[in-house]
């Protein structure tokens, strides 16, 4: 089963890739993970983005998460292949392998540390989307990539067929409001800052892609779906038991903390790839409380 990139939409996790303490990659705890994420009533998933460790992986890692993603869940969630690179021929190569196994859309990040212009994210990603037959969702996370793209580049590329969305994980709500007025109303706007998603979903944008999911899914969805059908009262409150965990799972760099949460939840083994290293223990405290006042843990 392929999903129409019209259910592309809603509470979308940005699944961890979980490892063993050696950091291999543990394919039978990201299996019970999908289970759990469908279970939980998640409405798509990113595999292999920031939170999935991209840039920790092998390539050819990448495309095995991807394939085993698609394969295991077996047409009973979307799942969105983090198929970005700062090489244009990478990206296509990871995309086209993203459409060949069957993934229902691929997130392309903007070019990180070779610093294009405007126009060289502009031709990057119009390279991409003319080469494969795969959905698109732009990825803009300039506290990541050191590169911003603009709302104007972002306008120009909705006019290249393929090109269906965008994660915007600037956390700037009056510049997300603007795409969301500036752009076609069947393009996509998806909210990458959990801090700051429940206002963007209000203003009407598709959805947050999530790294607190990754430990609060049905939470996060009932957020989303209270935030999207106009329930202020409800998100409110959602929004409001929230924020410290919002805060704390960014204590240190993304993904760690959210890992580090997930195994005292006793969900994953707590594995990194250097030179990611595991929470400093001074955090310990704080991303606890966080967790208790968020209701994961009493």
């Amino acid at each position: 089963m392929v999903f129409s990139t019209k259910k592309i939409s809603g509470s979308i996790v940005a699944l961890i890739t979980p490892m063993t303490p050696e950091g291999n990659i543990d394919y039978i705890t990201y299996k019970r993970l999908i289970d759990w994420h469908i279970e939980e009533g998640t409405d798509a998933l990113v595999v292999v983005g920031t939170t999935g460790e991209s840039p920790s992986v092998s390539m050819d890692e990448n495309a095995e998460l991807i394939k085993v993603a698609v394969e295991y869940s077996n047409g009973r969630i979307p799942i969105i292949s983090g198929v970005g690179a700062n090489s244009t021929s990478e990206a296509i190569h990871l995309t086209k392998f993203a459409k060949k196994v069957g993934a229902d859309a691929g997130l392309s990040v903007v070019p990180y540390y070779n610093k294009p212009s405007q126009d060289g994210i502009y031709q990057h990603f119009k390279n991409i989307a003319e080469n494969v037959d795969l959905p698109i969702i732009l990825y803009n996370v300039p506290g990541r990539t050191s590169v911003d793209m603009s709302n104007e580049t972002v306008i120009k590329l909705t006019e290249i067929p393929g090109i269906i969305g965008i994660k915007d994980a600037t956390g700037d709500i009056a510049r997300g409001a603007l795409l969301i007025r500036d752009c076609p109303s069947d393009f996509k706007i998806f909210s990458g800052d959990d801090s700051t998603a429940a206002a963007l979903m209000m203003l009407g944008c598709s959805g947050s892609i999530s790294v607190t999911a990754n430990i609060l899914p049905k939470t996060l969805k009932m957020l989303c779906d209270a935030s999207m059908q106009g329930d202020i009262k409800k998100a409110r409150e959602l929004n409001s038991m929230l924020a410290p965990i919002n805060k704390a799972l960014f204590i240190e760099a993304n993904p760690i903390p959210v890992k580090w949460a997930l195994s005292e939840l006793g969900m994953i083994s707590l594995g990194y790839r250097l030179p990611l290293i595991p929470l400093n223990e001074k955090y310990h405290n704080l991303v606890r409380n966080a967790m208790k006042l968020a209701g994961c843990i009493f």
